[in-house]
């Protein structure tokens, strides 16, 4: 089980990223949550399988295509049993 933090900067708002990482973190029952920033970035919370997780950052490092990408910086976290479903907030 993996949990990681995320954030994603370049043009990534009004691209639907966060809907896009939605589908894509559904998809590999990944749990967690997507939100903006005030900055211009995208943030997330991901957990699930690291396979499955790690997917779910592929994903993040190339966005949907409308997307570009820049960085895309990464932070380990401790897996939280309380983290389920995911969210769009």
């Amino acid at each position: 089980m993996r949990r990681v933090h995320v954030t994603i900067a370049g043009k990534v708002q009004g691209v639907f990223f966060r809907a896009s990482l939605d589908d894509e973190a559904q998809r590999r029952q990944v749990t967690g949550w997507v939100r903006n920033t005030p900055d211009g970035q995208v943030e997330a919370e991901l957990q699930g399988p690291d396979l499955a997780v790690e997917e779910v950052l592929a994903f993040c490092r190339e966005g949907p295509p409308a997307a570009s990408v820049e960085h895309v910086e990464t932070a380990e976290l401790d897996p939280d049993p309380r983290l389920t479903g995911f969210t769009v907030q």
